[in-house]
């Protein structure tokens, strides 16, 4: 059998806090806090909220955004020995993240390289931050509005056979989380499990993540 394929969220999973809404608190855009609430109930999608949230900032801020991103970000505990571990079992790890590309790769950076980093762009050209979604939804994603298109990116990367692992924390977790043979949850996307009774492992800190993956693939394989 084909060793599992993990896929692992970024903001809310490898860091502490969710960064998006971290940028959002600090800058406070006009107008941000309906937006968000609208993605989290689902009466938009997350792809038409978070680019609406980014356009309410003004491109003369990127600096100061990248700063207070890279110095706020806090990563959680166990995450470099989560993927010392993921190379030493020789278990391929993707990050796929609703994150932006300026603070999703410097923050990684530390700690790769990694199998592959699916994200958001963001593109400084304009008055206004505008957003890009080079990973969009394939056809046959059941929401069509996903920025990054968690559950398309998996179908492209899993191997007939192959088991996937989803780790993740929030709704833009759910989709992937409904289609993955493994999952480990925290915050919302545990909620969400439990609703849907999908079976899923909780977790706080990588090193639980760790002991979790270990038991399942002792089992498993």
């Amino acid at each position: 059998m084909n060793k599992p394929i993990i896929f692992c969220d970024f903001d809310g999973t490898v860091t502490a806090n969710d960064n998006i809404i971290a940028i959002m608190k600090q800058f406070d855009p006009t107008g941000w806090e309906p937006v968000k609430d609208r993605i989290l109930d689902q009466s938009i999608s997350i792809r038409e909220g978070v680019a609406k949230m980014f356009s309410l900032l003004p491109v003369s801020a990127k600096d100061e955004i990248i700063s207070y991103v890279l110095e706020q970000a806090e990563i959680r505990e166990g995450f470099s020995d989560f993927v010392a571990y993921t190379k030493k079992q020789e278990l391929p790890l993707y990050i796929v993240s609703g994150g932006i590309d300026f603070f999703v790769y410097p923050l990684l950076e530390p700690f790769g390289p990694f199998d592959g980093i699916y994200c958001n762009g963001a593109d400084f050209s304009e008055d206004v931050i505008k957003l890009e979604f080079p990973h969009g939804c394939d056809e046959k994603c059941s929401s069509q509005g996903c920025g990054c298109c968690k559950p398309s990116v998996i179908r492209d990367l899993l191997d007939t056979g192959t088991k996937s692992i989803v780790i993740g924390d929030s709704i833009s977790d759910w989709e992937a989380a409904k289609e993955a043979d493994f999952v480990i949850a925290r915050d919302l996307l545990a909620e969400k499990c439990q609703e849907a009774d999908i079976a899923y492992e909780p977790f706080e800190t990588f090193h639980e993540v760790i002991a979790i993956v270990d038991d399942y693939i002792g089992v498993k394989s």
